[in-house]
């Protein structure tokens, strides 16, 4: 089968250029919005939120190189890919975690009533209908840019392991000015330092998780995208306190640590380092379990 010259043309990753611009056309419209009304900003707030999957494709369309649009094209659409094994284990993995956060809490003198769903969402100013909207939208359009483009570029440089702890805190960090902004879940966090160092910590070993279900369904982006839904639906509908959620950050790492030592060749192996893309359509595959 005869390949282009484009798709045979060397690609090389700008994992910090990427970063730099997600940052920046995010933060444009979230930066405004903790001085605006709070309808206007959940607005701006949800502009913003389009910025890194823009700038993923983006990035991804003018690079010039046919097989990292053809890579995109089947991480979006490749449902063939998709482990669904692996992905339905990884749900039910956090509905443990959640489960074990809780039951732990209750050693700290926590309420068993956090065993059930809450009547509102954590955040204001758009409605339950907005606020179920925004969950959705923020799970699907979140992937399109961490997997569409960056979590790969900095996955091309070095192992997984390494990529995942970068990103974890890239990830964190971007939802910086949320905290700032009336009527978001973080700005809730406010009331007590703990919780917010909480919320930041917890993105790290949660970037681990995130990243072996995407390696465990080939690099899926629909899988990535059912995940982060279900995690964000049950961060947001399960009555846990903010008290038992930096519990749930320990039982998250510690679940992340199990994923790593179960799945040692994932997370260290380094023959994809310089041409993922290459291995990507080669004989190099991994296996999670």
């Amino acid at each position: 089968m005869k390949t282009s010259a484009n798709e045979n043309k060397p690609y090389r990753y700008r994992p910090v250029l990427f970063f730099a611009l997600a940052y920046l056309f995010t933060w444009i419209f979230w930066i405004p919005a903790t001085i605006l009304p709070e309808n206007v900003g959940a607005l701006f707030m949800l502009i913003g939120l389009l910025a890194p999957a823009v700038v993923s494709t983006v990035f991804v369309l003018v690079s010039g190189n046919d097989l990292l649009r053809k890579d995109l094209k089947i991480k979006l659409i490749g449902l063939y890919k998709v482990k669904w094994k692996n992905v339905i284990i990884a749900i039910v993995q956090f509905a443990g975690i959640i489960v074990m956060s809780i039951l732990l809490s209750l050693l700290f003198g926590q309420p068993l009533s956090q065993f059930s769903f809450t009547e509102d969402f954590s955040f204001t100013g758009v409605g339950v209908a907005g606020a179920l909207l925004t969950v959705t939208l923020a799970s699907i359009i979140e992937e399109v840019g961490w997997k569409g483009y960056c979590e790969d570029s900095i996955g091309a440089y070095m192992n997984w392991f390494r990529e995942s702890l970068l990103f974890g805190a890239l990830w964190s960090f971007w939802h910086l000015p949320l905290l700032f902004i009336k009527g978001t879940y973080q700005a809730g966090l406010m009331v007590n330092p703990l919780y917010v160092v909480n919320f930041f910590i917890s993105g790290i070993p949660l970037g681990f998780i995130i990243t072996w279900v995407y390696l465990a369904s080939d690099r899926s982006i629909l899988a990535c995208m059912i995940y982060h839904l279900f995690v964000n639906f049950m961060q947001e509908k399960i009555a846990m306190t903010p008290e038992t959620k930096c519990v749930e950050t320990l039982v998250v790492t510690a679940v992340a640590a199990y994923l790593v030592i179960r799945n040692k060749e994932m997370f260290f192996e380094t023959r994809h380092v310089g041409k993922l893309l290459e291995t990507r359509y080669g004989e190099v595959q991994t296996d999670a379990e």
